[in-house]
Order: C-alpha cells, then structure tokens, then sequence
C-alpha cells in the first residue's frame, strides 16, 4: 500500500521501512537485570525514534519484534506504524534458538509480503550468549533473499559471554562490527543510536545515499560505550 504524505506544493509518496528487534529472551538474560534494561531501552527510544522517523517525508516506518528462547515467535507481529508503535515487555525462558528467529524474519522478508520499492530493512539482533540451534542454516535464509541481503544487520552483545562471531556473521561487513554493551548504560545509548541515527541513515532518499556497501547505506559512527560504571555489580 502506497502512504502519502504532505508536503508544500502537493503530497509525496512515502516508501516502506521495516524496523524489526530480534531479541534474546532466554534464562540468561535475567542475570543482573539484563532483559529488564533491555526493555527499559527500547521503551526510552520511541519518542526520539517517532521523531526522527516524522523528519523524513521519505519513508513510511514499520516496526515490529521478533523473541527468541527454546523457539522463537513473533512479539510484535503486526507492523506497526511508528507513531502508534508501543513496547511490550519481554519476559525470559529457556534457550537461544537464534536461528528459528532468523527464519521468522526471513519469511517476512520475502516478496511478497514485501514490494521491490521499499527502503532497506533495519534488523537489530540483541544477545547475551551464543545459538543453540542452527544459527548458521537461519542465517542463510535470510542473506538468499534480496531484502535479507539489502538490510542495515546490526549486533548488540549484551555483556562478555556474548558469542561475538556469531554477530558478526549476521551483520556480514567487517567495516561494522557488533555492538558490546557491557552495563545498562551503554545499552540505552546503542538502543537510541541503532534507533535514531541508524533509522535516519536507512530512511535518508536514495539520492543522498553514496554509500558502496552491499546495503547501499552510510552507517554513522557508534557511540562510545560507557568506561566506568556506577559501580562493579553495574558490569555485565
């Protein structure tokens, strides 16, 4: 479905943008609040996400999550326009069936439900451990797809147990590494960026766009994780 939007002189018509968390919900997540500050980031993120996405006419943005523990299932599955968009909180479980998330992603990545004339995908992979499925068959469900391949694939580690190669196979660009957030407050501050700047980034007309990555998108520097915490039992 086509979206118009108003502008001086007439109204544009605006491009879809699917935003999709793919989140670790297993037993792990609990140790020392993780998946409480994970909800609480992604919550703190929607209005300036809502805000950058109501700067660019461009894009018609749409979001959506994904959890996975001893399966993996839609948490939001509908998606949503940002504006209506609200956070539900994630709850743990079980193990860290990474690539039974990735398939679901894959399915809806495929066309259709998707149209050749929407903006690059922006997939966000979120994890404190490693898969205990088969990750690297997910995996390749995704990359055969062209919107699999085009999609801005970016990684948060959450705390040191993280397996740091996995995410950088899925994020597949040795010129963007993952993400480590190793205290609640680097977490809120990947959260906001990966949806702020990196929104704005893949949103921007394809005119502005002079990018050579595969994705076709400029990705703006990360910021700077926190180095000292409030304290020592603050480190995941």
């Amino acid at each position: 479905m086509t979206t118009l939007k108003k502008r001086p002189g007439g109204e544009l018509a605006t491009r879809p943008l699917h935003f999709i968390w793919i989140a670790d919900c297993s037993l792990s997540m609990k140790t020392k609040g993780k998946i409480q500050s994970l909800n609480h980031a992604i919550r703190e993120a929607i209005p300036a996400m809502q805000a950058v996405a109501a700067e660019n006419v461009n894009a018609e943005v749409l979001v959506r999550a994904v959890k996975f523990s001893d399966g993996a299932q839609w948490h939001i599955a509908e998606p949503t326009k940002v504006d209506d968009f609200k956070w539900q909180d994630l709850h743990v479980e079980g193990l860290t069936a990474m690539g039974d998330a990735l398939r679901l992603v894959a399915d809806q990545l495929k066309m259709p439900p998707m149209t050749d004339r929407g903006l690059p995908p922006v997939l966000v992979l979120i994890t404190d451990g490693e898969p205990t499925d088969d990750f690297v068959g997910g995996l390749n469900e995704l990359m055969k797809l062209p919107w699999g391949k085009k999609a801005v694939r970016i990684g948060i580690a959450i705390g040191e147990d993280a397996e740091l190669e996995v995410l950088e196979q899925f994020i597949g660009n040795p010129e963007l590494q993952p993400l480590q957030a190793n205290n609640a407050q680097d977490l809120v501050a990947y959260i906001r960026w990966v949806s702020t700047a990196v929104l704005q980034a893949a949103s921007a007309p394809p005119s502005q766009v002079t990018s050579t990555i595969e994705n076709n998108v400029p990705i703006p520097a990360a910021p700077i994780p926190i180095a000292d915490p409030d304290s020592a039992a603050d480190v995941w």
